[in-house]
Protein backbone atom coordinates (compact mmCIF):
# COMPACT_ATOMS: atom_id res chain seq x y z
CA UNK A 1 0.00 0.00 0.00
CA UNK A 2 1.74 3.22 -0.89
CA UNK A 3 0.31 5.39 1.53
CA UNK A 4 1.37 3.23 4.14
CA UNK A 5 4.06 4.29 7.47
CA UNK A 6 6.47 1.76 8.29
CA UNK A 7 8.29 2.19 11.78
CA UNK A 8 9.71 0.40 13.90
CA UNK A 9 10.40 -0.18 17.74
CA UNK A 10 11.40 -2.71 20.52
CA UNK A 11 9.98 -3.59 23.78
CA UNK A 12 12.93 -3.06 26.31
CA UNK A 13 13.32 -5.48 29.02
CA UNK A 14 15.26 -5.90 32.44
CA UNK A 15 14.94 -8.68 35.25
CA UNK A 16 14.88 -7.52 38.39
CA UNK A 17 14.74 -9.91 41.63
CA UNK A 18 14.05 -12.45 38.86
CA UNK A 19 10.85 -10.75 37.69
CA UNK A 20 10.80 -9.14 34.04
CA UNK A 21 10.23 -5.80 33.65
CA UNK A 22 9.52 -3.73 30.50
CA UNK A 23 9.66 -0.72 29.54
CA UNK A 24 7.26 2.38 28.68
CA UNK A 25 7.83 5.96 27.68
CA UNK A 26 5.11 8.60 28.02
CA UNK A 27 5.04 11.15 25.08
CA UNK A 28 3.61 14.66 25.82
CA UNK A 29 2.53 15.59 22.47
CA UNK A 30 0.08 12.70 22.38
CA UNK A 31 -0.19 12.44 26.19
CA UNK A 32 -0.32 8.63 25.78
CA UNK A 33 1.93 5.88 27.51
CA UNK A 34 3.31 3.46 24.72
CA UNK A 35 6.85 1.33 23.43
CA UNK A 36 9.23 3.20 21.91
CA UNK A 37 9.23 3.91 18.33
CA UNK A 38 9.44 5.68 15.30
CA UNK A 39 9.08 6.10 11.64
CA UNK A 40 11.73 4.38 9.21
CA UNK A 41 14.81 6.67 7.32
CA UNK A 42 14.77 5.74 3.17
CA UNK A 43 16.77 3.35 2.90
CA UNK A 44 17.21 2.02 6.57
CA UNK A 45 16.82 -1.20 7.59
CA UNK A 46 14.02 -1.99 9.55
CA UNK A 47 16.29 -3.70 12.49
CA UNK A 48 18.35 -0.26 12.47
CA UNK A 49 15.28 1.95 12.64
CA UNK A 50 14.01 0.13 15.71
CA UNK A 51 17.75 0.60 16.96
CA UNK A 52 17.98 4.09 16.71
CA UNK A 53 14.37 5.32 17.61
CA UNK A 54 14.94 3.08 20.88
CA UNK A 55 18.07 5.17 21.27
CA UNK A 56 16.59 8.17 20.88
CA UNK A 57 13.34 7.81 22.78
CA UNK A 58 14.93 5.74 25.87
CA UNK A 59 18.59 7.20 26.17
CA UNK A 60 19.05 2.88 26.82
CA UNK A 61 22.03 0.69 25.85
CA UNK A 62 20.27 -2.25 24.73
CA UNK A 63 20.90 -5.24 23.03
CA UNK A 64 18.75 -6.70 20.14
CA UNK A 65 16.64 -10.29 20.53
CA UNK A 66 14.00 -12.57 18.54
CA UNK A 67 11.59 -10.15 16.09
CA UNK A 68 8.19 -9.76 17.56
CA UNK A 69 5.51 -9.22 15.24
CA UNK A 70 4.56 -6.05 13.43
CA UNK A 71 0.82 -4.77 13.71
CA UNK A 72 -1.00 -2.16 11.90
CA UNK A 73 -3.31 0.75 12.81
CA UNK A 74 -4.95 3.89 11.28
CA UNK A 75 -3.29 7.63 12.13
CA UNK A 76 -4.52 10.54 10.37
CA UNK A 77 -2.21 10.35 7.80
CA UNK A 78 -3.33 6.40 6.75
CA UNK A 79 -2.50 3.00 7.64
CA UNK A 80 0.59 2.74 10.17
CA UNK A 81 2.76 -0.34 10.38
CA UNK A 82 5.24 -1.25 12.91
CA UNK A 83 7.09 -3.74 13.46
CA UNK A 84 9.19 -4.76 16.91
CA UNK A 85 11.98 -6.42 18.35
CA UNK A 86 12.73 -7.80 22.29
CA UNK A 87 15.76 -5.86 23.37
CA UNK A 88 17.62 -6.94 26.51
CA UNK A 89 18.86 -3.63 29.10
CA UNK A 90 22.70 -3.80 29.06
CA UNK A 91 23.86 -3.81 32.73
CA UNK A 92 25.68 -0.42 31.50
CA UNK A 93 23.24 1.03 30.42
CA UNK A 94 23.03 5.00 31.35
CA UNK A 95 20.43 6.71 32.49
CA UNK A 96 17.18 7.61 30.93
CA UNK A 97 17.06 11.11 29.93
CA UNK A 98 14.06 12.81 28.23
CA UNK A 99 14.23 14.53 24.70
CA UNK A 100 11.65 16.27 22.61
CA UNK A 101 9.29 13.53 22.19
CA UNK A 102 9.72 11.46 25.26
CA UNK A 103 9.21 12.63 29.05
CA UNK A 104 8.86 10.11 31.06
CA UNK A 105 10.20 6.74 31.25
CA UNK A 106 8.34 3.89 33.28
CA UNK A 107 9.22 0.00 34.43
CA UNK A 108 6.51 -2.13 34.71
CA UNK A 109 5.95 -6.02 35.34
CA UNK A 110 4.29 -7.31 31.54
CA UNK A 111 0.88 -7.58 33.05
CA UNK A 112 1.03 -3.99 34.49
CA UNK A 113 2.52 -2.29 31.18
CA UNK A 114 -0.68 -4.35 29.76
CA UNK A 115 -2.80 -2.00 31.33
CA UNK A 116 -0.57 0.92 31.28
CA UNK A 117 -0.68 1.32 27.84
CA UNK A 118 -2.94 3.54 25.67
CA UNK A 119 -3.00 1.60 22.33
CA UNK A 120 -4.25 -1.72 22.24
CA UNK A 121 -2.11 -1.99 19.40
CA UNK A 122 0.99 -1.92 21.77
CA UNK A 123 -1.09 -4.28 24.17
CA UNK A 124 -1.02 -6.64 21.48
CA UNK A 125 2.94 -6.49 21.00
CA UNK A 126 3.43 -7.00 24.47
CA UNK A 127 1.58 -9.93 24.81
CA UNK A 128 3.45 -11.66 21.80
CA UNK A 129 6.78 -10.52 23.79
CA UNK A 130 5.60 -12.72 26.34
CA UNK A 131 5.34 -15.90 23.97
CA UNK A 132 9.10 -15.19 22.18
CA UNK A 133 12.08 -16.86 23.61
CA UNK A 134 13.31 -13.14 24.54
CA UNK A 135 15.98 -14.42 27.59
CA UNK A 136 18.48 -16.38 25.00
CA UNK A 137 21.58 -14.74 22.82
CA UNK A 138 21.86 -14.78 19.07
CA UNK A 139 24.11 -16.39 16.96
CA UNK A 140 24.57 -14.80 13.55
CA UNK A 141 24.95 -16.92 10.50
CA UNK A 142 25.91 -14.13 7.88
CA UNK A 143 26.81 -14.97 3.79
CA UNK A 144 29.67 -12.60 2.37
CA UNK A 145 28.45 -9.78 0.46
CA UNK A 146 28.75 -9.65 -3.30
CA UNK A 147 32.11 -11.08 -4.78
CA UNK A 148 33.28 -10.78 -7.83
CA UNK A 149 32.09 -13.38 -9.56
CA UNK A 150 34.35 -16.79 -9.94
CA UNK A 151 34.58 -16.90 -13.66
CA UNK A 152 36.04 -13.45 -13.63
CA UNK A 153 38.61 -14.11 -11.40
CA UNK A 154 41.44 -16.02 -11.83
CA UNK A 155 43.64 -16.61 -8.82
CA UNK A 156 43.06 -19.31 -6.01
CA UNK A 157 39.10 -18.65 -4.73
CA UNK A 158 40.32 -17.67 -1.02
CA UNK A 159 41.64 -14.42 -2.71
CA UNK A 160 38.48 -13.61 -4.50
CA UNK A 161 37.46 -10.30 -3.43
CA UNK A 162 34.46 -8.07 -3.16
CA UNK A 163 32.97 -6.72 -5.69
CA UNK A 164 31.98 -2.66 -5.40
CA UNK A 165 28.40 -3.67 -4.45
CA UNK A 166 29.72 -5.79 -1.94
CA UNK A 167 31.98 -3.22 -0.93
CA UNK A 168 29.13 -1.33 -0.46
CA UNK A 169 27.03 -3.95 1.39
CA UNK A 170 30.12 -4.44 3.53
CA UNK A 171 30.13 -0.95 4.51
CA UNK A 172 26.21 -0.80 5.96
CA UNK A 173 26.78 -4.20 7.92
CA UNK A 174 27.43 -2.28 11.05
CA UNK A 175 24.09 -0.62 11.05
CA UNK A 176 22.27 -3.75 11.43
CA UNK A 177 24.63 -5.65 13.48
CA UNK A 178 25.53 -3.35 15.80
CA UNK A 179 22.15 -4.01 17.74
CA UNK A 180 22.84 -7.28 18.60
CA UNK A 181 25.69 -6.19 20.79
CA UNK A 182 28.10 -8.43 19.88
CA UNK A 183 30.74 -9.27 21.43
CA UNK A 184 32.73 -11.86 19.10
CA UNK A 185 33.04 -11.90 15.51
CA UNK A 186 34.47 -15.03 13.42
CA UNK A 187 34.63 -15.04 9.78
CA UNK A 188 36.44 -17.60 7.27
CA UNK A 189 39.94 -16.54 6.38
CA UNK A 190 38.59 -16.31 2.52
CA UNK A 191 39.20 -12.43 1.48
CA UNK A 192 35.05 -12.31 0.45
CA UNK A 193 34.16 -12.56 4.04
CA UNK A 194 37.29 -11.10 5.98
CA UNK A 195 36.33 -7.94 3.92
CA UNK A 196 32.70 -8.28 4.83
CA UNK A 197 32.71 -7.84 8.37
CA UNK A 198 36.01 -5.97 8.83
CA UNK A 199 34.51 -2.27 8.79
CA UNK A 200 32.09 -3.73 11.23
CA UNK A 201 34.46 -5.07 13.82
CA UNK A 202 37.02 -2.09 13.68
CA UNK A 203 33.85 -0.03 14.33
CA UNK A 204 32.74 -2.28 17.37
CA UNK A 205 36.36 -2.39 19.08
CA UNK A 206 36.35 -6.43 18.33
CA UNK A 207 39.28 -8.21 17.43
CA UNK A 208 37.85 -11.19 14.51
CA UNK A 209 38.92 -14.70 15.07
CA UNK A 210 40.00 -15.53 11.21
CA UNK A 211 39.52 -19.23 10.75
CA UNK A 212 39.82 -21.88 7.89
CA UNK A 213 37.22 -24.04 10.27
CA UNK A 214 34.51 -22.95 8.15
CA UNK A 215 35.50 -21.64 4.75
CA UNK A 216 34.32 -23.76 1.31
CA UNK A 217 38.04 -25.32 0.88
CA UNK A 218 37.90 -27.06 4.14
CA UNK A 219 33.93 -28.06 4.12
CA UNK A 220 34.57 -29.90 1.01
CA UNK A 221 37.00 -32.01 2.40
CA UNK A 222 35.53 -32.05 6.40
CA UNK A 223 31.68 -30.70 7.02
CA UNK A 224 32.38 -32.14 11.06
CA UNK A 225 34.55 -28.81 11.90
CA UNK A 226 32.16 -26.07 10.59
CA UNK A 227 29.25 -28.01 12.47
CA UNK A 228 31.51 -28.26 15.64
CA UNK A 229 32.79 -24.60 15.11
CA UNK A 230 28.79 -23.26 15.37
CA UNK A 231 28.51 -25.83 18.39
CA UNK A 232 30.83 -24.26 20.40
CA UNK A 233 29.73 -20.88 19.65
CA UNK A 234 26.22 -21.44 20.56
CA UNK A 235 27.65 -23.00 23.92
CA UNK A 236 29.70 -19.86 24.83
CA UNK A 237 25.56 -18.20 25.17
CA UNK A 238 26.72 -15.11 23.91
CA UNK A 239 25.78 -12.74 21.02
CA UNK A 240 28.21 -13.89 18.27
CA UNK A 241 28.54 -13.51 14.40
CA UNK A 242 30.13 -15.91 11.89
CA UNK A 243 30.32 -15.20 8.44
CA UNK A 244 30.53 -18.03 6.39
CA UNK A 245 29.55 -19.24 2.55
CA UNK A 246 26.85 -21.06 0.42
CA UNK A 247 26.82 -24.08 0.74
CA UNK A 248 28.19 -24.48 4.33
CA UNK A 249 25.68 -22.36 6.47
CA UNK A 250 22.87 -23.92 5.26
CA UNK A 251 24.02 -27.63 5.87
CA UNK A 252 25.46 -25.50 9.24
CA UNK A 253 22.57 -24.33 10.10
CA UNK A 254 20.52 -27.80 9.48
CA UNK A 255 22.39 -29.77 11.87
CA UNK A 256 21.81 -27.10 14.56
CA UNK A 257 17.70 -27.45 13.98
CA UNK A 258 17.92 -30.44 13.03
CA UNK A 259 15.66 -31.58 16.60
CA UNK A 260 13.66 -27.90 16.61
CA UNK A 261 9.63 -28.46 16.18
CA UNK A 262 9.31 -24.99 14.06
CA UNK A 263 9.33 -24.31 10.76
CA UNK A 264 12.95 -22.68 9.75
CA UNK A 265 14.08 -21.58 6.46
CA UNK A 266 16.24 -24.03 4.66
CA UNK A 267 16.83 -22.43 1.39
CA UNK A 268 20.15 -20.49 0.71
CA UNK A 269 21.24 -17.52 1.85
CA UNK A 270 21.85 -14.32 -0.93
CA UNK A 271 24.86 -12.51 -0.60
CA UNK A 272 25.03 -10.40 2.29
CA UNK A 273 21.80 -12.34 3.99
CA UNK A 274 21.93 -14.07 7.33
CA UNK A 275 20.08 -16.16 10.00
CA UNK A 276 19.79 -15.24 13.39
CA UNK A 277 19.39 -18.25 15.29
CA UNK A 278 18.25 -17.29 19.02
CA UNK A 279 19.18 -20.27 21.74
CA UNK A 280 19.58 -21.21 25.38
CA UNK A 281 22.78 -22.72 24.82
CA UNK A 282 21.33 -25.63 24.72
CA UNK A 283 18.97 -25.37 21.93
CA UNK A 284 18.15 -23.30 19.07
CA UNK A 285 14.53 -21.66 20.18
CA UNK A 286 13.33 -18.95 17.00
CA UNK A 287 14.97 -18.19 13.88
CA UNK A 288 14.93 -15.10 12.11
CA UNK A 289 16.24 -14.05 8.89
CA UNK A 290 17.66 -10.50 7.83
CA UNK A 291 17.95 -9.14 3.86
CA UNK A 292 21.00 -7.92 2.52
CA UNK A 293 21.55 -3.98 3.50
CA UNK A 294 20.54 -1.89 0.90
CA UNK A 295 22.22 1.71 0.04
CA UNK A 296 20.84 4.17 1.48
CA UNK A 297 18.63 6.41 -0.68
Amino acid sequence: MSNTIIAAGAVVWRKVNNQVEIALVHRPRYDDWSLPKGKQDSGEALIACAYRETLEETNLKVSFGPFIGDIEYFVADGLKQVYYWAARLADDSPEFHPNDEVDLLEWHSINDAVEKVTRDSDREIIEKFNDVPFDSYPLIMLRHAKALAREEWQSEDEDRPLEQLGQQQARRMLSIYQVYGLTQIHTSDAVRCHDTVEQMAHALGLTMKITNKISEYTWKKDKEKAIDYAKDLIKENEPILLCSHNPVLPKMMAKLTKKVDFDFPSNKLEPGQSWILHHNKKEVLQIDRLDTPVKQA
